[in-house]
């Protein structure tokens, strides 16, 4: 079984909502094979608390524009890792140095990475049909 359509149009919005907050090394992944509770995992790296929470606060938001809410947030900027849960994706924003710590990057290395950009602003959401353009 691999990821959903879905979940991978989640993940690369994720990941470029974090890449237009600066995020470094965004990795997604597709966990699907290895894990029943969801199909992707986006990493994402931030060089201190503030940033932290800037991505956090992009990659809700765009989400959110696109219909996805987090059902679960563990964590804060304050300790360095958040995780946002949109059940399809799981989103880990870390501190370069707690990314480093804990390895995630090596734990999943052998699942498939999905292609993200690492540069990139978030695609614009479909618009509404019969709707004012």
């Amino acid at each position: 079984m691999t990821a959903s359509s879905e979940a991978i149009e989640m993940t690369k919005v994720a990941a470029a909502a974090a890449a237009d907050k600066k995020a470094a090394d965004i990795v997604a992944l597709d966990v699907s094979e290895q894990m029943a509770l969801t199909d992707c995992f986006v990493l994402a790296s931030a060089q201190n608390e503030r940033q932290v929470q800037a991505i956090v606060d992009a990659v809700e938001e765009k989400l959110r524009e696109r219909g996805h809410k987090p059902t679960r947030r563990e964590g804060d900027a304050d300790n360095g890792w958040v995780l946002l849960d949109f059940n399809d994706i799981v989103v880990h924003v870390m501190h370069t140095e707690q990314r480093g710590f804990y390895g995630l990057d090596r734990l999943w290395k052998d699942c498939p990475t999905i292609a993200v950009p690492d540069d990139a602003p978030p695609p614009e959401p479909d618009a509404v049909p019969g709707g004012d353009a």
